[in-house]
């Protein structure tokens, strides 16, 4: 059974950084597409940045520049580094792969 486990979020001002992470089980993070979501409060949940099992990214446009999606093979898991927060950051976020989903973390920016 896939799993997976967010954790890193909270509350930071415009222009502040969180890390966030996804710790994996039932699957390779290494030998798997990974990929980070968010979804605001009346809004569609949307893709933020994906890593590819060959280590290939791609972004979300309105977070390039700003977000990099990373993984650490020995520890299994996944990261988002999110510079240069704008209040439109302001989701919940969540871990996915092979259609399963972590429980999300609140990521708010706001002054």
């Amino acid at each position: 059974q896939v799993q997976l486990v967010e954790s890193g979020g909270g509350s930071v001002q415009p222009g502040g950084s969180l890390r966030l992470s996804c710790a994996a089980s039932g699957i390779i993070v290494s030998a798997t597409l990974m990929a980070w979501y968010r979804q605001a409060p009346g809004k569609l949940r949307e893709s933020v940045a994906i890593i590819t099992a060959d280590g290939r990214t791609n972004y979300l446009d309105s977070v390039k520049g700003r977000f990099t999606i990373s993984r650490e093979n020995a520890k299994n898991a996944v990261y988002l580094q999110m510079n240069s927060l704008k209040p439109e950051d302001t989701a919940v976020y969540y871990c996915y792969t092979q259609s399963s989903w972590g429980q999300g973390t609140q990521v708010t920016v706001s002054s």
